[in-house]
């Protein structure tokens, strides 16, 4: 067996440029997101774009640079965002990039479905083990799907990508070409703490107890909720990503999934967005266990954790409930992601808390992120009906089975106090805050 899979890969080894000559005009081509991102094959893509046209490139928030976006490469290559990142966010604001709206959970089923059929798939991997197969290391997410589902894969293999456990493989025999290139992953920088992300993660671990399963997305909230765990016992993760923040609580005994009912004493995660500790930290770690976002993003999978925390960040709320995280006003911002599949799913399971957290203003403090109305043109990622916690850094205010009346007013003491006497009058012109009439008894005395 060894010998067949080790002529196999040796016959199929390229040179960059030659492996890309699988893309012709007109295809679309997928590439691994996060800090899995295949730069070389990247590279060698974009010294072919002089014979190329019409080509789609399809995929989620990339952490290198993203060249095929830029405004001379019209005509030649076209994004299509499943979650805009900041380096292509310019591009989908031009209209020079696309911007498809999706949950998390559902975009491989697009792959699977052949509603968006993938020619070529670009995958950076571990070197192949004993037995032929190659981890998708710090990324699995969409692309371990993508790629089984595309009709040519190109892999770059990099001994610098760690090799994780769970559904993170893919074998030999399923690649059409190798290159191989060693160089560090993209890392995600960690973004200074400041003091208004650790007032706001004050109020979320308040509400975290021991024993919780934590989903904790990316940003400075969730990067501060985590130390402030270092007392709780037998936490869980299970999570569409983690980040650095987790490695301190796992050494220190913290999360150890004993009391997790489901998937007990492992990690569930879809991909890893941080730095070179944390990749050296995964890297052959049996407690993580890595799975297609289709699997760890799917609500029933998560609502089958009990006391799931689900902790997610927006834009803007509105005073009856309604969370704009994907853009600001019309200008596409970031994405639906996995806010939604795990809003679900913690509200549904058994114990289960849903948050959204949010500063309470943005832009050094002159607009409310609690406003009165939605802007023009914002969308609504998470329903008035899905909400469950909005938590800033004035405190926590539960939503569900309240009155758009007892909304407001909760909504209304979280806001920043010099916007909460706007807040108000809206809700008096509303009518959200009508005063109950005095009876007539009352009246006649």
């Amino acid at each position: 067996m060894s010998m067949s899979w080790e002529m196999d890969y040796k016959s199929k080894l390229k040179l960059a440029d030659d492996a890309l000559c699988l893309v012709e005009s007109g295809m679309r081509v997928y590439i691994q997101p996060g800090c899995a991102e295949p730069e070389t094959l990247v590279e060698a893509l974009m010294r072919r774009a002089p014979e190329l046209f019409d080509v789609e490139i399809v995929h989620m928030m990339t952490m290198g640079c993203a060249p095929y976006v830029a405004p001379e490469m019209a005509g030649h290559f076209r994004h299509n965002a499943m979650f805009i990142g900041s380096n292509v966010r310019a591009a989908v604001d031009e209209g020079r990039a696309d911007y498809t709206p999706i949950y998390l959970s559902e975009i491989e089923a697009l792959f699977e479905s052949g509603a968006m059929p993938i020619d070529v798939a670009l995958i950076e991997v571990s070197p192949p083990d004993s037995h032929g197969f190659c981890s998708f290391g710090v990324g699995v997410d969409t692309t371990l799907t993508a790629a089984k589902c595309a009709r040519h894969v190109v892999a770059q293999i990099n001994d610098q990508m760690p090799r994780t456990y769970g559904d993170s493989f893919i074998h030999v025999s399923d690649i059409d070409a190798f290159v191989e290139s060693s160089r560090p992953l993209c890392a995600l920088k960690r973004p200074p703490l400041t003091e208004l992300n650790i007032s706001i993660a004050r109020n979320v671990a308040g509400l975290i107890e021991d024993g919780a399963v934590l989903q904790t997305g990316i940003g400075g909230i969730p990067d501060a909720v985590l130390p402030m765990l270092m007392d709780r016992k037998d936490l869980g993760v299970h999570s569409e990503l983690v980040s650095d923040g987790v490695i301190p609580l796992i050494e220190a005994g913290v999360v150890t999934g004993a009391r997790k009912n489901f998937k007990p004493r492992k990690i569930i995660l879809g991909f890893a967005l941080g730095t070179k500790n944390l990749f050296n930290f995964l890297d052959n770690n049996p407690i993580f266990e890595f799975h297609p976002t289709a699997y760890t993003n799917d609500p029933a999978f998560i609502a089958r954790n009990d006391n799931m925390v689900a902790i997610n960040s927006a834009l803007e709320v509105d005073l009856t409930g309604q969370v704009c995280s994907d853009s600001i006003g019309n200008h596409f911002y970031s994405g639906i992601g996995g806010q939604v599949d795990f809003l679900r799913g913690a509200s549904r399971a058994k114990g289960g808390k849903a948050i959204i957290a949010i500063s309470s203003t943005a832009k050094n403090g002159t607009i409310s992120r609690i406003a009165p109305m939605l802007s023009p043109g914002a969308g609504v990622v998470t329903s008035r009906g899905l909400i469950r916690y909005v938590v800033t850094e004035y405190g926590v205010a539960y939503l569900h089975g309240k009155s758009i009346r007892e909304r407001a007013k909760s909504l209304i003491e979280i806001a920043h106090p010099k916007f909460r006497q706007e807040l108000y009058e809206y809700c008096e012109k509303t009518k959200w805050l009508q005063h109950p009439q005095p009876s007539v008894m009352a009246v006649s005395k």
